[in-house]
């Protein structure tokens, strides 16, 4: 088996699920190769992303030397480069052309991405196609998959399933078309399967994971009062309600440090939030930071806070792989009752749950991290235990796998 991976783009800083899981199966043996729509547009990446070994394509434009014998003599132009990548296609797909009428209604970038891709796979002798993102990757492998007739899945996250932006009728074609859909936990699959009915009856469950052999347990016992947070700096991120929850323990007198690790669009509004406040000496934005540094500080932290929201136009998060990295590492978690954080953070038994934009509460629960070291311990072992049964991503790469294998095998066997 041989199988495609189609993302946005790649990589990307903070999708290290993405990563995490590319490298459990090239461990164990899957052929695999990454194509990317976009080229990456941050500057900082993590240091994981040096490990993986299989090979990348970016599609986002056209390849001038394969198409050039199907231009004219004309200065190309995109509608040239466009129709001539569709002949292109033809020369290798069978009934290509009549194929087309199912991407009516699509952008053409989309239609242009899927040709490229549907005979880059075609030659190559993939088997299967996996997307993460029911977006413009799943657009285009749902695109590639009716063009080829090999399977395509996709993975179900958060921004994807519930921003404003998601168009039913689009979500819906690629649940009813896809051999299987994957979502990241127990609450968003309910919500797909009330939202798209029969629609979504293929889709399931698999937790994101973590290779915990690079994440070693270390006892909150008799760390500092530092409180830690990793993230993006915007909305869904809630970090404004954590600036406001570090003035409410300052206020009653906590002896403590909050280092927030990120950037994003709104650092100036919280810069400014944090002078206001007069928390200069004690809340630092520290910008960026390579994952294996991101571990140490995350190992220096009496306590992360992960107070996210549900932002204005809909977009949270789904299972935020730094609430995983943050339990296995040992640092006991306050998170919100977004989407399925709770399957993870369970109230007072792996970490506390407050409610979004509650600042006083979140104080309430940093503050007996900050004081209570037998608290910490007690939580952070039974988080590591969760980490260890749930979201190993050798065991849930594996399941993943298996979907992967069986419908290809049900295909095989059809052709």
């Amino acid at each position: 088996m041989s199988v495609a991976y189609i993302l946005k783009r790649y990589p990307r800083y903070s999708e290290t699920f993405v990563v995490n899981e590319i490298l459990a199966h090239e461990a164990a043996g899957l052929n695999i190769e990454i194509f990317a729509l976009r080229p990456p547009c941050e500057t900082h990446f993590q240091n994981i992303i040096s490990q993986v070994r299989s090979p990348v394509t970016y599609i986002h434009r056209p390849i001038q030397g394969r198409v050039s014998a199907s231009l004219n003599s004309l200065a190309p132009t995109a509608a040239s480069y466009f129709w001539a990548e569709l002949q292109e296609a033809s020369q290798v797909i069978p009934d290509f052309w009549s194929k087309l009428a199912v991407a009516q209604g699509e952008q053409a970038s989309t239609v242009y991405q899927a040709a490229w891709l549907a005979r880059e796979v075609q030659l190559k002798g993939i088997t299967h196609l996996h997307a993460h993102f029911g977006t413009v990757a799943t657009s285009v492998a749902r695109l590639a998959s009716h063009f080829t007739g090999i399977p395509y899945t996709f993975t179900a996250h958060a921004k994807d399933i519930f921003h404003e932006s998601v168009e039913f009728a689009d979500m819906q074609r690629k649940l009813e078309d896809a051999a299987t859909v994957v979502t990241v936990s127990d609450y968003n699959l309910k919500y797909l399967q009330e939202t798209y009915g029969v629609a979504a009856k293929h889709v399931k469950r698999i937790y994101n994971g973590l290779d915990l052999r690079q994440l070693k347990y270390s006892s909150p016992a008799n760390r500092p009062p530092l409180i830690i947070s990793v993230g993006r700096l915007i909305e869904k991120k809630g970090l404004s309600i954590l600036i406001d929850a570090c003035a409410i323990l300052k206020q009653r007198n906590y002896q403590f440090q909050c280092q927030i690790v990120g950037t994003g669009e709104l650092e100036p509004a919280l810069r400014e939030q944090i002078q206001d406040l007069e928390l200069q000496s004690t809340v630092e934005i520290v910008g960026p930071r390579p994952q294996n540094e991101v571990f140490q500080l995350m190992q220096q932290a009496a306590v992360f806070a992960a107070p996210y929201v549900i932002g204005k136009d809909g977009n949270r998060d789904g299972l935020p792989t730094v609430l995983l990295e943050a339990m296995a590492l040992g640092t006991p978690c306050v998170s919100t009752n977004v989407t399925g954080i709770p399957e993870l953070v369970r109230d007072g038994d792996t970490g506390f749950i407050v409610p979004q934009y509650d600042a006083e509460k979140l104080a309430i629960a940093l503050g007996r991290f900050l004081r209570d070291s037998t608290l910490r311990v007690d939580l952070a072992l039974r988080a590591r235990r969760l980490i260890e049964s749930e979201f190993d991503i050798e065991r849930n790469a594996g399941n993943l796998r298996g979907l992967f294998c069986t419908r290809s095998r049900r295909v095989a066997e059809e052709v």
